[in-house]
């Protein structure tokens, strides 16, 4: 293992038995094996959003970015556009991601962004509580639905699945093993990857019994199979007592945004850095 320090002197606030805790421990692990590996340290770029989730960049001694609620997705974006070396991974809740900041995510799938998006997913906002996010099931009984949400939950990775995400993949937070192999992948691919998380919130929404009864590592699965990974991802829809399949769901190859946007000319190629210094003593 690198000899790097990832760890930080900031109190961890986190309730006891909270499923970030699994995402933090695999997360620290995959990159110090990526530094190891070769990975620049510095080339690593943390971003963060508002909720229980966005504590992690507190946690982990690397570059990092705390983004608004809801928009985790574009800070993410211009930092790899702005330098296009750097490994950027951002981290947002179900109620962040889904809600307020599911067009972000349409998007960065849609133009085939190369970088990681990992989704706390514990279907309830837990920061403030819990209230009932995007994801959580019909009947859903919190501080603003004390009678039951009435409405259905969205299915995320169905979404980014029709927008054009290359790499969709699922883990929970009683598989941490999982999750490191999970998040080595999604970090590594060149494209859009997102890793939703069921992520247990013990304070506000426990599900781990429900899980643990309920999910099943895929085996013998080709990710570049486009309907069977669609099938996959809708055998559980969040209101069936349906199995809910764990790992790489989709993966494709396709150009980046990033890489389209900024490869210059065949003939008469720009030398970016030089336009880069222009446009900014210009901006001065």
């Amino acid at each position: 293992m690198s000899e790097i320090n990832l760890n930080t002197y900031a109190p961890n606030t986190w309730c006891p038995g909270c499923g970030n805790f699994a995402i933090l421990n695999a997360i620290k692990t995959v990159l110090k094996s990526l530094v190891d590996e070769g990975l620049p340290f510095e080339n690593i770029v943390l971003v963060s959003g508002i909720g229980c989730h966005a504590k992690i960049v507190d946690y982990i001694n690397a570059n990092s970015f705390y983004s608004i609620h809801g928009r985790v997705t574009p800070p993410c974006e211009g930092i790899k556009l702005a330098n296009p070396n750097l490994k950027v991974i951002g981290f947002a809740g179900d109620g962040d991601a889904y809600g307020e900041g599911i067009e972000h995510l349409i998007f960065a799938a849609k133009r085939n962004m190369d970088i990681t998006m990992i989704i706390h997913n514990n279907r309830v906002y837990g920061l403030t509580t819990g209230q009932y996010t995007p994801t959580s099931p019909f009947g859903f009984k919190g501080r603003s639905t004390p009678q039951g949400t009435k409405e259905l939950p969205i299915n995320p990775l169905e979404v980014m699945l029709a927008s054009g995400a290359t790499f969709l993949s699922r883990g929970t937070s009683h598989g941490m093993e999982q999750l490191k192999k999970i998040f080595k992948e999604a970090i590594m691919h060149k494209g859009f990857a997102l890793v939703d998380v069921l992520q247990v919130c013990v304070t506000y929404f426990n599900m781990y019994d429900y899980y643990d009864k309920k999910v099943y590592e895929l085996k013998e699965h080709d990710p570049a199979d486009y309907e069977k990974a669609h099938a996959l991802i809708r055998e559980w829809d969040y209101n069936k007592d349906a199995p809910i399949a764990l790992g790489v769901l989709y993966r494709k190859e396709a150009p980046t945004f990033d890489n389209t946007f900024l490869t210059p000319p065949v003939s008469g190629g720009v030398d970016r850095e030089a336009k880069i210094r222009e446009l900014l003593s210009e901006a001065i």
